[in-house]
């Protein structure tokens, strides 16, 4: 069955009437960053990485995002109980493989967690995603590398394989589950030159499948609402300071009249991924 027509705004103003809990077990360089995002796009922020609190702070949240972009074995530990919590519940978990293919201990911890639990909606770059997928690709520290191979289908034999949503972010995103998918093209060139926005892009994904259960529509109407912001704040940014401060205002100013000119989210095609 092919994939549905997204109305980004729809979900988004559902998420703003409904202000869901989104907890973060998240990268300390940008845990504000993926804070603010989230609270100006119309969620409700928690960051709690305590092993002693990880299970009943999941339990009264909508949706869990876990980011091993400064990770310890203690903080995986934590993540682990959070994941296990949330399966039981019913609410989505995202992995943002931050970092993946930097060290063997980064690939060793992301693989633990999806064994430990299932992973609804695994986030990367490109050559994050391709190194869980078995490539030989090391990245520059959570900066992406050059991945010379069919990531489309990569990310799409990874969704079937673990039966979950794969997002692969670049200057197009892609989202897929494997059999369906789609390729998201907005977003500015900008994005690149500040730290954070990638851990914010899980952020955002996460708020969005809090209130919507397909995760595939979810991930890339969060993902086209982001870049929507980011193509706003870039037309008056003087640069990359200026550009994240407006980028939190065009977040929170979003209207329906300007989602539904912006998005540009397109069924993506897919060669049969293997199973």
């Amino acid at each position: 069955m092919a994939a549905q027509k997204i109305q980004a705004y729809d979900i988004l103003c559902r998420m703003r009437q409904v202000k869901p809990v989104v907890h973060h077990m998240t990268n300390w360089v940008t845990i504000y960053d993926c804070a603010h995002i989230v609270k100006v796009f119309g969620g409700s922020p928690v960051m709690a990485h305590a092993p002693e609190e990880a299970a009943e702070m999941t339990l009264i949240a909508a949706s869990l995002v876990l980011n091993i972009g400064t990770l310890t074995t203690g903080m995986v530990e934590a993540m682990k109980i959070s994941a296990r919590t949330a399966n039981e519940k019913g609410t989505p978990v995202l992995l943002d493989a931050c970092g993946a293919g930097a060290t063997s201990f980064r690939d060793r911890k992301s693989f633990e967690l999806l064994q430990a639990a299932h992973i609804d909606i695994l986030k990367g770059n490109a050559s994050e995603i391709a190194r869980l997928c078995g490539e030989a690709i090391r990245t520059k520290g959570v900066d992406a590398s050059k991945v010379f191979k069919d990531m489309k289908m990569l990310a799409g034999q990874f969704a079937c394989r673990y039966k979950c949503v794969v997002v692969v972010t670049g200057p197009e995103d892609i989202v897929t589950d494997g059999s369906n998918g789609y390729l998201v093209k907005n977003g500015h060139p900008m994005m690149a030159d500040i730290v954070g926005t990638g851990c914010m892009a899980a952020s955002v994904i996460g708020a969005f499948a809090a209130v919507e259960k397909d995760l595939l529509r979810a991930a890339a109407a969060g993902l086209s609402c982001f870049g929507i912001a980011a193509q706003i704040a870039a037309k008056s940014a003087r640069g990359p300071g200026t550009f994240k401060e407006k980028l939190f205002d065009s977040a929170y100013n979003l209207n329906k009249k300007t989602v539904c000119r912006l998005q540009r989210i397109d069924p993506l095609k897919l060669k049969k991924a293997g199973r």
